[in-house]
């Protein structure tokens, strides 16, 4: 009886170890398979980057490169236009260098002829002592002649020779900027490519497409957040424009640019993309580089680049009124200036831009959008 006992206790114990080991190995299989689902999913991270974030980094190249380029272009039109200037300069120093040269083997060969004894020959012909005072005189004055054709021979060949040097090295500038002015231009075309191939992948896969809606979406929050900060900061300040002196007047504001209104305020369907968004200002048909004005005095609470929107200036007008203008190309003024009615305070760009250059400006009141069709004269 005691011996069944320890056998059945003994069979009951054997499958036990052998479970415990497969549960060990189960176990393990399972943190293998968590580790490359993890590593999977960080490499997926590490080569996904948000959509805003590769077209803001793009932009901001193309903003350097467009930059750069215009430098290389003033650079060029410069040395161009110098040359304008030294090439006739050059011709004149060199005709007058000739001239003088031609002087100098005149006399050259006129001395060549008269001999060593020449002079002498010269003051023993003197019939008298007044004709020999007379003879002297000459002989200096053509000797002092002769001397300062000399001088002016080698200040003429010095001078020919600097401007010489300054034609050649505006040359050698002119081709460098200009080849630099090619590479650049290349640069730019392939940031361009980029740019469009992003947008591209964003239009064949509704994935990205989603994902740059929410993206947007995000931005306008963000940009909602910060306005609000920066009603609050412009609350406390007593700088600028205080609260209760500022404020708009509807259908009174200057045009922030002189060109038609494209898209409007409101819920719009993205004709590219196919998206519905929430558009909380208005977008204006603008050319890059046209000046970008302030619809009304107030002071610049922010001015840089802004996810969504690239280059963009906002503007406190008081009474908790904010402007915001953004796809910018450059920024002309600074935060905490304070600028009138009309002062212009960038360009127009496509910083941020989805479609190419324009302007996108929203007026907010209290940190939240209204249209600002209604609020611009002449609307």
């Amino acid at each position: 009886m005691r011996r069944a006992a320890v056998l059945g206790l003994v069979l009951a114990l054997l499958p036990t170890p052998i479970r415990a080991a497969d549960r060990a190995a189960e176990l393990e299989g399972l943190r293998e398979k968590i580790e490359e689902s993890r590593e999977r999913v960080t490499g997926h991270e590490a080569t996904e980057r948000a959509i805003l974030e590769e077209l803001e980094a793009v932009d901001r190249r193309l903003a350097d490169g467009l930059r750069e380029r215009d430098a290389a272009r003033r650079d060029v039109a410069e040395a161009r236009a110098r040359l304008d200037v030294v090439r006739p300069q050059l011709e004149q120093a060199r005709l007058r260098l000739a001239a003088t040269r031609r002087a100098l083997s005149a006399r050259a060969v006129a001395l060549y002829r008269g001999g060593e004894i020449g002079p002498v020959r010269v003051l023993f012909a003197a019939s008298s002592l007044r004709d020999l005072m007379a003879r002297v005189a000459a002989l200096r004055l053509l000797v002092r002649q002769d001397a300062l054709l000399v001088a002016r021979s080698a200040s003429e060949r010095d001078a020919f020779a600097a401007i010489e040097a300054e034609a050649n090295a505006l040359v050698a500038k002119r081709e460098e900027a200009t080849a630099r002015l090619s590479r650049l231009v290349a640069s730019l075309d392939g940031e361009r490519r980029s740019k469009a191939s992003i947008l591209g992948r964003v239009r064949r896969d509704r994935t990205s497409e989603r994902r740059l809606l929410v993206e947007l979406e995000q931005a306008a929050q963000a940009l909602e957040a910060t306005i609000r900060s920066l009603g609050a900061r412009g609350d406390a300040s007593s700088g600028g424009v205080p609260q209760g002196e500022g404020g708009l007047v509807r259908g009174a504001l200057v045009a922030p640019v002189e060109a038609p209104i494209a898209q409007r305020f409101g819920r719009v369907v993205d004709p590219e993309f196919q998206t519905e968004t929430q558009r909380n200002g208005v977008d204006f048909a603008a050319q890059a580089g046209e000046p970008v004005r302030s619809v009304a005095r107030g002071i610049v609470r922010f001015a840089g680049w802004f996810r969504g929107y690239g280059r963009i200036v906002i503007i406190d007008h008081g009474d908790a009124y904010h402007s915001v203008s953004g796809h910018l190309d450059e920024i002309q003024v600074q935060v905490d200036d304070v600028v009138l009615a009309g002062q212009p305070i960038g360009t127009v760009g496509e910083t941020g831009s989805l479609a190419g250059p324009s302007l996108y400006f929203e007026l907010r009141k209290g940190g939240s959008p209204i249209d600002p069709a209604p609020w611009l004269a002449g609307e």
